[in-house]
């Protein structure tokens, strides 16, 4: 394993897979099962409840950084999740927020911090995707975005994808796991791999699953 120190950037590499961690930070976590964030996606959110509330105008009075992670049965926090900035901001009459994240990048749980608000404030660490593809990106972008045409079509979901078309593979990627109605844990899997190869090679065997599936369904019925 070899090591470059960059500012306060670290790398490591081993066995040609590179991961990228950033400076570790603390900031607010939001719990939200079904509500996933991916680097370079955005995602609407309708804050009412008072902790939440208050979690929001931390963040603004803050870095403007809101953590979405997803719990687990137990109710403990996945370690992955993903890191967004607040790009936009609405106050309605009764004080309910509405807002805009724009996905950063994933971050990896290191603590849980004391602290006297009624959310939850981590210690956390960004990661970033290795983005050494081993296979041409361009079949991958086509691969994906046939089958996510596919599957849109067997969820009788009406959808332009035209704007998708020239994507890179990992860019497609990210936006489909957000827009797609896939369950929540699936797109968490898809959330922890840390290679885009992977995450894109895993999200076509996932939507070709849907699909076969369903003509399975289709034929039995």
């Amino acid at each position: 394993m070899s090591w470059v120190l960059n500012m306060s950037q670290l790398f490591y590499i081993e066995k040609n897979f590179l991961v990228l961690c950033f400076r570790k930070m603390n900031f607010p976590v939001f719990p939200l099962n079904g509500a996933i964030l991916f680097p370079n996606t955005n995602l609407p959110l309708n804050i009412f409840e008072d902790r939440y509330i208050d979690m929001v105008d931390y963040a603004l009075s803050h870095n403007r950084l809101i953590g979405m992670i997803q719990t687990k049965k137990n109710k403990d926090l996945f370690t992955i999740g993903c890191l967004g900035r607040i790009t936009n901001f609405t106050e309605t009459s009764d004080r309910k927020y509405q807002i805009n994240l724009e996905g950063v990048n994933r971050f990896k749980v290191k603590k849980i911090l004391e602290n006297k608000h009624k959310f939850i404030i981590i210690d956390g660490e960004e990661l970033d995707y290795n983005s050494n593809f081993k296979k041409q990106t361009s079949k991958l972008s086509t691969k994906l975005l046939s089958n996510f045409k596919n599957y849109l079509n067997i969820k009788k979901i009406e959808f332009n994808t035209s704007e998708f078309e020239n994507l890179d593979a990992l860019n497609l990627a990210k936006i489909i796991c957000v827009i797609s109605p896939l369950d929540h844990l699936t797109k968490q899997m898809l959330l922890e791999f840390n290679a885009s190869d992977e995450l894109c090679e895993n999200l076509i065997s996932v939507l070709e699953i849907e699909i076969n599936n369903f003509g399975k369904s289709s034929k039995i019925n």
